[in-house]
């Protein structure tokens, strides 16, 4: 649920509780945070607070909200590795979800005041939590009026829009900066290094760079400021040498505070020194609001401005969202396009990129050269598979293809995250692209090419309304608790976060002319769609890590058709006199099976009087096309074309096992070949006692494996020809490279013009 760029302590006063928080915020243990909730408040508290019946108790609960926010913060307090104050946000002071959790416990328990986790998310604060509970009873405070919990007074009726001018108004007192050097930076201060992009980026700035790289992590001093960047690098596959040590260096800081919490000292030399910042660092969650993430996203974007603007001029390289275009029915989603209206922004997330965004246009207004750069979704790197486990999109492609539905949508503006890092990249690398806007969120995916790219790798899904889809997720989520998508199930029930989903669902695609023009100008590879393909890595990895589901036996196949097989089996070693039957069905769950694996499913039977005189069953069946890559066998010239392995039982209950190959060979019969399959039969944990060999009759053929293909009913007509047709090409090629192999041998044994030297030539 929630996913900052750099991770932080949650308390250290019970490490017990701190091993269960982080376990289950990376989703190591079965007990997720309703779990947690339900284990600590017996009864939930209400959606909104209600005033409880006054009692004699009630008495020693404050009733001032200066008293009441203290309160608040001692308990808050009691699960940070920090002091709190009043003013002090919760997730900002190192708290997590589950923190939540238990802070709304402990106050419900000691306090008699029923928050809400939305009331915590909302807003963090200790004095804004009194104040809501106190407004929402209509307890009047006796002492004095209710304080001011800003500093500067309404002007709007709304707390959020007051507070987001306060900040803007902050970039007034920016130093105006010169225009930099365009050259390409040597030395570059890059925040978030510890974050899924941040990651990517880092090491592809040493890869297309020269540059040296100062990042700036959370943490105490520099020794454990390398071991945290080493151990998150480390998590998305990337590396960790003494080679990307030796460029980089860690500054032990914090984005939320003034200048970074850096010393006087460093900031001047950092202000002399770099040559560009690059602002990846963000809090990333669609639950909390605006006051608790502006000093992340809103307040540490403005130090950076403020940094790139002392000392030596140096631009600003600011990774921002297209979810600042986040507004219900917004006409387009161009690079220059105008924003969406503030005051129709709901989530905390959307409305603190839109202001800093809008933060830094006005410190373009200094001179400062501000670029800014918007990812949609993130997805799953193209080659490792790695992925963000608390991204939105990872959240939504793992329900997906686990519960085989998908929401009616527009667009999904997503792209994988090596292809984003790289242009992002590219571009503080060249000084002609400085200063502008890029939306890097690649080539959107359409409702149509979800459906047909899930269906094509065999996760056949059904579209559903919104409404429809996120209540049948949740009752699934409930019914098959999935610790690893609990953030999913908080935005799920969240009535903001489904504002923003409905947003994003029903948006436009995103544009990104520039981007476009710049990647083909630098010759980098163009903006692709994020397809099954490029999503295949980090389909296994989620799979792997339980939240995905890939194409399983037992689902509905995606394509089938029969294979009739007959020949004679005998004693091995002596002639095969007895007839044999295979009446099979051969069936593959998705081309994603022949893509990665190319293996067939079997299904049918086998008659043989010599193993019983009832057919056997096959219990499970492979078929491997092209084994070991078509390699011919050691000391032999017979190219493994097919390979069968056959799992049976017959009527009795014993088991039996088949192994069966056809070869390719350099001959004329290649007819033949692609039909006749050698056999070898034992029982199971015996060796082969049967062989023989088993043809498909030449009249069956193109009648079973062509024209008897049959493909899942519930596709389109139009889709189940594409899968037919593509089946066949898959199928035919496999089979023509297998059959070309031993002839290519022959070739170029016959070429091979080389010859054994003559005596005389062995002494010259």
């Amino acid at each position: 649920m929630q996913q900052n760029n750099e991770d932080r302590p949650t308390r250290a006063a019970d490490p017990g509780q701190r091993l269960i928080g982080e376990a289950i915020e990376r989703g190591k243990t079965a007990l997720s945070v309703a779990d947690l909730l339900a284990r600590a408040l017996p009864s939930a508290a209400p959606a909104t607070p209600r005033p409880p019946a006054r009692t004699a108790a009630d008495d020693a609960r404050p009733q001032d909200a200066e008293e009441l926010a203290a309160a608040i913060a001692a308990l808050a307090g009691r699960h940070l590795d920090a002091e709190v104050g009043p003013e002090t946000d919760f997730f900002e002071a190192g708290g997590t979800s589950v923190g939540a959790v238990e802070l709304v416990a402990s106050v419900a328990r000691e306090l008699g005041v029923e928050l809400t986790l939305d009331d915590v998310f909302a807003d963090a604060r200790p004095r804004r939590l009194a104040e809501r509970w106190l407004a929402a009873t209509g307890v009047v405070d006796s002492k004095r009026p209710m304080p001011a919990s800003r500093a500067v007074r309404a002007r709007t009726g709304d707390d959020d829009l007051d507070l987001i001018l306060a900040d803007l108004a902050l970039v007034d007192d920016l130093p105006w900066a010169a225009p930099p050097e365009p050259v390409a930076p040597r030395r570059v201060l890059l925040t978030g290094a510890t974050g899924f992009l941040g990651g990517h980026m880092l090491l592809d700035l040493l890869r297309h760079s020269d540059a040296h790289v100062y990042c700036l992590v959370r943490a105490g001093d520099e020794p454990e400021g390398l071991q945290r960047l080493g151990a998150a690098l480390a998590g998305y596959s990337l590396p960790w040498s003494a080679e990307i040590r030796r460029r980089v260096s860690v500054l032990p800081g914090d984005l939320r505070k003034p200048k970074l919490g850096l010393t006087d000292d460093r900031w001047n030399e950092l202000a002399q020194e770099l040559d560009a910042v690059v602002s990846v660092g963000a809090a990333v969650d669609f639950l909390r609001g605006y006051p608790s993430l502006r000093q992340s996203n809103v307040l540490g974007a403005l130090a950076l401005a403020e940094l790139a603007a002392a000392g030596r001029p140096k631009p600003l390289h600011h990774i921002s969202s297209i979810a600042v275009f986040n507004e219900v029915g917004i006409a387009s989603m161009g690079e220059d396009d105008p924003l969406a209206h503030i005051d129709r922004l709901v989530a905390g997330y959307d409305k603190s990129k839109w202001a800093a965004e809008a933060a830094l246009r006005r410190a373009r207004d200094h001179g400062l050269v501000v670029t800014v750069l918007r990812p949609g979704g993130i997805g799953g790197h193209t080659k490792t598979g790695a992925y963000n486990a608390q991204d939105l999109s990872s959240g939504l492609l793992s329900a997906f293809s686990r519960f085989r539905s998908v929401p009616a949508f527009r667009y999904l503006n997503a792209a994988p995250v090596d292809w984003v890092s790289r242009v992002a990249v590219a571009v503080i690398c060249e000084p002609s692209a400085w200063g502008y806007n890029y939306n890097l969120t690649g080539t959107p995916n359409t409702l149509d090419d979800v459906v047909r790219d899930m269906s094509l790798g065999g996760m056949n899904v059904r579209v559903q309304d919104w409404d429809e889809w996120r209540a049948d997720t949740l009752a699934r989520l409930e019914a098959e608790p999935i610790p690893e998508l609990d953030f999913l199930t908080r935005v799920l029930q969240s009535p903001t976060a489904l504002k923003l989903c409905e947003a994003t669902l029903t948006g436009p695609a995103a544009t990104g002319t520039r981007t476009e023009a710049f990647v083909a100008a630098q010759g980098l590879t163009p903006a692709a769609r994020y397809d099954t393909q490029a999503q295949l890595k980090t389909f296994e990895r989620l799979a792997h890590d339980g939240l995905a589901r890939l194409p399983e036996r037992t689902d509905t196949p995606y394509l089938w058709f029969p294979e009739t097989m007959e020949g004679s089996l005998g004693p091995a070693g002596q002639p095969a006199e007895s007839a044999c039957t295979l009446s099979l069905t051969l069936s593959i769950a998705g081309m994603y099976q022949l893509i990665r694996e190319r293996r067939v499913d079997v299904a049918g039977e086998l008659r043989c009087s010599l193993m019983h005189a009832d057919p056997l069953v096959v219990e499970q069946g492979d078929i491997w096309v092209r084994p070991q890559e078509g390699i011919p066998e050691r000391h032999g010239l017979r190219h493994p074309l097919l390979r069968y392995r056959l799992t049976l039982r017959d009527a009795d209950g014993q088991r039996w096992w088949l192994e069966g190959r056809k070869y390719a060979r350099a001959r004329r019969d290649l007819w033949r070949q692609t039909r006749a399959l050698t056999v070898a039969i034992g029982r199971a944990g015996e060796p082969a006692h049967l062989a023989g060999e088993v043809v498909v009759p030449a009249d069956s053929y193109l009648r079973e494996q062509i024209d008897g293909i049959r493909v899942d009913p519930r596709l389109s007509p139009q889709e189940q020809r594409i899968a037919k047709l593509t089946w066949l090409l898959w199928f035919g090629r496999e089979i023509g490279l297998g059959l070309l192999g031993p002839f290519t041998r022959v070739g170029a044994d016959l070429l091979d013009i080389r010859r054994n030297p003559t005596l005389t030539e062995r002494t010259r």
